[in-house]
């Protein structure tokens, strides 16, 4: 089965985070926590969830180059963006149209645009 990456873009300019988000109406925060819960739980009762996660906003990040001959380490996100990948979840799928689904379903659930790509696979070896 093939692995895809289920992405959860943010603006740059509010860089949300778990912090912020506790300034959400409670009950709103409650219920999307809720509907995140059932889709995890979803995904692991059918086998296809394989790892996901939060990330720290953009401001946070910090860039190593070590192709040169000094590595340098330089504050801030390697490229400039007005959109940021703001979490996401890695699941196993048995095609694409499957891992759409799955992320129509994380798009309900946190009211936002979920971008959908499959990992790269090693090539077949003959």
């Amino acid at each position: 089965m093939t692995q895809y990456f289920l992405t959860i873009p943010h603006d740059t300019a509010e860089e949300p985070t778990m912090v912020s988000m506790q300034e959400l109406d409670p009950a709103e925060l409650e219920a999307m926590m809720a509907a995140v819960d059932k889709f995890n739980t979803d995904l692991n009762a059918a086998g296809a969830f394989i790892t996901a996660g939060g990330l720290q906003p953009p401001s946070t990040a910090i860039t190593v180059d070590a192709t040169g001959t000094e590595t340098t380490r330089t504050p801030g996100p390697f490229v400039e963006a007005t959109e940021y990948v703001g979490g996401f979840w890695i699941i196993e799928a048995s095609d694409e149209e499957r891992a759409l689904t799955w992320a129509e379903q994380a798009s309900a659930a946190l009211g936002s645009r979920i971008e959908v790509r499959a990992l790269q696979e090693e090539p077949e070896q003959d």
